[in-house]
């Protein structure tokens, strides 16, 4: 189970992907030509140049062009080698690269540079969990998710909560995919894992409430199932005796994910019954 970074609802994001990069480009090209005005040339500003940079690096980013987005990570660069946020793209190509150890010191880079970097200091967290050093990454998550004016704040929180079911901390988990959901009803994965938290914890009516909030987010943005999910709905659907989404879910597993280890429990537990 991985994090995401800066993730959310994501699925329509590759689709604009093509639109967002044409329409950078066309802001950079034109805010790169000088204007005349009674005879005086207007250049584009250092603040607007490192700007007009650090989202070009991103889009391209974005396409999977690391070449393209490293470039512009270097124009940011040498205007300005403090800044953070040009660190933070530069780790995020160096961790797609499989360069993990130079990815991790450009994250702490870019957080020397200004701790306050909430965007930084959760991607950075996605890292140390992708290292299963989830205690370090639920700390700077907990710093992430202090900073109210983070407009990734609920996937932090969510976030938050994937590393603490790591560390065995339930009643931090069901906190931090609560406060997720508070902010952001369509997180589908702090729905699933806080259903799966009530149901363990004999709160079925609870955990059927949030499983069907999870069954209309990922139908409204045509996400598939992961093997969790289909066990999950195994458990908690079977519980209510809704037998058609029992059989349902439970074909799928059996021919998506024969080797998947919810397959394995799935078996187990016919075999018992």
């Amino acid at each position: 189970m991985q994090l995401t970074a800066e993730s959310g609802i994501s699925v329509q994001i590759h689709k604009l992907v093509a639109v967002s990069l044409a329409v950078i480009m066309t802001a950079l090209l034109s805010s790169c030509i000088t204007t005349t005005t009674g005879g005086f040339a207007v250049e584009i500003s250092d603040d607007q140049a490192l700007q007009d940079y650090i989202q070009l690096a991103i889009a391209y980013y974005d396409t999977n062009d690391l070449v393209a987005s490293r470039r512009h990570v270097n124009n940011t660069l040498e205007i300005d080698g403090r800044s953070t946020d040009a660190h933070n793209v530069l780790a995020l190509i160096l961790q797609r690269e499989g360069d993990i150890d130079l990815a991790e010191a450009s994250f702490r880079r870019a957080l020397d540079f200004d701790r306050s970097n909430s965007r930084a200091r959760n991607n950075y967290a996605v890292l140390l969990f992708g290292l299963e050093r989830y205690d370090e990454a639920y700390n700077e998550l907990i710093s992430v998710t202090r900073d109210t004016s983070y407009v990734g704040r609920a996937s932090a929180f969510e976030n938050q909560g994937r590393s603490a079911l790591r560390l065995n901390r339930t009643d931090d988990a069901a906190n931090a995919f609560g406060r997720a959901l508070r902010l952001n009803a369509n997180l589908y994965i702090s729905a699933l894992e806080l259903a799966l938290i009530e149901f363990a914890q004999e709160d079925p009516d609870r955990a059927h409430q949030l499983f069907q909030q999870y069954l209309t987010i990922v139908q409204v943005y045509s996400i598939p199932h992961s093997p969790r999910a289909l066990l999950a709905g195994i458990q908690i659907e079977g519980h209510f005796k809704n037998q058609e989404v029992v059989d349902s879910f439970a074909l799928i597993l059996t021919n998506l994910y024969q080797d998947s280890p919810e397959y394995e429990i799935y078996q187990r537990r016919n075999n018992v019954n």
